[in-house]
């Protein structure tokens, strides 16, 4: 198993690494977050170089509560810290190696400069 899971301890110290890190946000009683783990199980075997996170919301509700999650399944993507990406729903497997390709072919630099920018 490629997967993470990620509790209110490991959390922070997780997405802040300098990895490419996807969320999974989930409950064992979601049919929707049900069928899209072996989606994102698969995509986890594909990508050894990326952090595949899950988080039971369930076992996490103030972690869930703090990362504002009010449906589930839900997607983040982290990379450096930055959070790059939010969205619930479960994706099919190509639509999630296509979030995968872009997040990776990021210019970190660029984000970080462009957040400043918005910041100011």
């Amino acid at each position: 198993m490629a997967t993470v899971d990620l509790t209110a301890e490991t959390f922070e110290s997780t997405v802040d690494s300098d990895k490419l890190v996807l969320v999974d946000w989930w409950a064992a009683w979601c049919g929707p977050c049900r069928m899209f783990a072996p989606v994102y199980e698969a995509a986890s075997e594909k990508h050894p170089d990326v952090v595949f996170g899950k988080v039971d919301t369930e076992a996490e509700p103030e972690l869930s509560g703090q990362a504002g999650i009010s449906s589930i399944p839900t997607l983040m993507i982290f990379r450096e810290g930055v959070l790059l990406f939010a969205q619930p729903g479960a994706l099919p497997g190509n639509a999630l190696e296509d979030l995968i390709k872009q997040a990776k072919a990021l210019d970190m630099d660029e984000v970080r400069a462009e957040l400043a920018k918005a910041q100011s």
